[in-house]
């Protein structure tokens, strides 16, 4: 009982200071309100598709890209879709959702330098790519959940956003001493920072009101096996995906899972190993069309 009650008022601490971090940022501070819209209405159980269409139905530019997506190999449908009504009927909501997701998020992940080698839309390439990876792996494991595994896979990272805007010139040494000798990402950002891109990014999740299984990615995806088994599944999926991604140099920034093991994390437990090869296998094929499409 000793140990724990000291242990608490550190974790507590580092939550209140990942949320004082996140109140601070402005150009990442709040989604497109029609993204936030977009995400409250998919979340709640009564909501329809002609109340989804009304609202997408306002952004030309969002129209535009679904039906992109929705005649593209990505999603595998017959013939060519002109409707919006009927891509989202097709689709389905939570696709929808995901796309407009991508949409606004690909718009935060731009221009600026992460360190060297690396700018932010390389950060956003291997979220995609850890994206499409969870999504695979949760249909081939025929688990209910590919959908929001691609959700949860845009958003894993979203933590280094938040360190971008605040504390550039230290995540750049991040990056730097992780890459230079081999030591954990996150231990590195912890002696920088006083923080980790997971606690950032579970506050960042949180304030955006992303659902709260997604918010537990942003915060657990380096570590699935420190939460119960009813969240590990989605957890364990991104985590598998992020460290297929990172062992690839050609998916974007590769920093954060360079030195996990599939095994590691506890992920081993709820991901087949052999569905995991199977994805690492065919990545290239995977990722190719949608970062096309959403990069």
């Amino acid at each position: 009982m000793a140990s724990a009650t000291a242990i608490a008022p550190s974790a507590v601490d580092q939550r209140a200071k990942a949320q004082e971090a996140v109140r601070k940022i402005t150009t990442i501070a709040t989604l497109p309100e029609v993204t936030a819209k977009i995400i409250a209405t998919v979340e709640d159980p009564k909501s329809t598709a002609s109340q989804l269409h009304r609202i997408v139905s306002h952004d030309p530019a969002l129209v535009t890209r679904i039906l992109k997506v929705v005649n593209s190999s990505f999603y595998g449908l017959p013939g060519q879709i002109g409707s919006i009504e009927r891509a989202i009927v097709l689709l389905g909501l939570n696709a929808v959702k995901n796309i407009a997701v991508a949409a606004s998020l690909g718009q935060l992940f731009r221009g600026a330098k992460l360190c060297e080698g690396f700018t932010a839309k390389d950060l956003w390439t291997h979220c995609i790519a850890v994206a499409v990876a969870a999504r695979e792996m949760a249909r081939q494991m025929k688990a209910p959940i590919a959908d929001e595994a691609f959700l949860a896979g845009m958003i894993h990272d979203i933590g280094i956003l938040v360190s971008l805007q605040l504390w550039p010139e230290q995540l750049r040494e991040v990056c730097d001493i992780a890459r230079r000798d081999g030591r954990s990402f996150r231990e590195v950002e912890q002696e920088k920072f006083g923080l980790d891109h997971q606690q950032l990014g579970q506050a960042l999740a949180e304030m955006w009101k992303f659902p709260r299984p997604c918010q537990l990615v942003a915060g657990y995806h380096h570590e699935p096996a420190t939460l119960g088994d009813d969240n590990r599944l989605l957890v364990s999926l991104v985590y598998t995906a992020d460290v297929i991604c990172c062992k690839s140099t050609k998916h974007g920034f590769n920093l954060t899972a360079l030195h996990q093991g599939l095994d590691g994390g506890g992920a081993g437990e709820a991901i087949d190993p052999a569905i995991a090869a199977k994805v690492a296998e065919n990545l290239d094929t995977l990722v190719g069309g949608a970062t096309s499409l959403l990069g």
